[in-house]
């Protein structure tokens, strides 16, 4: 490979890392949010209401209308929660592409939330709980959260590159530069 070409081609290191970096610190956070999301769906299951007063104003604050919280039904949510952080969490610590379609999974349910709670802005009482902190909290978050999720599927895995770390022949470094 000639000279003219090594630079042209060649990468900063600390580029690299810095996408990494970027990377886990997203599902850090990411993976926070889900697992203290299924941590309250959990402590619900024990038939404590809290922030709420009983279980009909819980079931209306959270989720606009009336829905038992019961644990078949908060069970499930709390698994897929807890799932999904793990996936994530994997995703930017070991990037693999089937963690990378899961988490293009949960950047869509995100996605499809934040459209939903953009659309009951329009369509429910704006003096209830449930619209209050869909506009304030659940909303952005979901926004927030999605984008962090698009961060950490985006993270290129170590299997179909060819200057992945640790394969051999289509790079090499030269002063702290990975060059093809």
């Amino acid at each position: 490979m000639s000279d003219h070409t090594a630079r042209r081609t060649a990468v900063p290191t600390t580029r690299r890392r810095a996408t990494g970096r970027t990377a886990r610190r997203a599902g850090a956070l990411l993976a926070s949010v889900l697992t203290a999301d299924a941590l309250a769906h959990l402590y619900w299951t024990t038939g404590y209401t809290w922030p709420a007063a009983d279980d009909r104003s819980l079931s209306h604050a959270v989720l606009g209308m009336e829905a038992p919280f019961t644990p078949p039904v908060l069970v499930p949510l709390a698994t897929l929660l807890l799932t999904a952080s793990g996936v994530v969490l994997a995703q930017s610590r070991r990037p693999h592409r089937l963690l990378r379609l899961g988490t293009l999974a949960v950047a869509s349910g995100l996605s499809l939330r934040a459209l939903a709670g953009v659309c009951w802005l329009f369509t429910r009482d704006t003096g209830s709980a449930f619209y209050r902190l869909n506009l304030g909290l659940y909303t952005p978050l979901c926004v927030v959260l999605c984008a962090a999720a698009l961060q950490v599927a985006g993270r290129p895995d170590a299997a179909g590159k060819a200057d992945a770390p640790g394969r051999t022949g289509g790079s090499r470094r030269e002063d702290g530069v990975r060059v093809r």
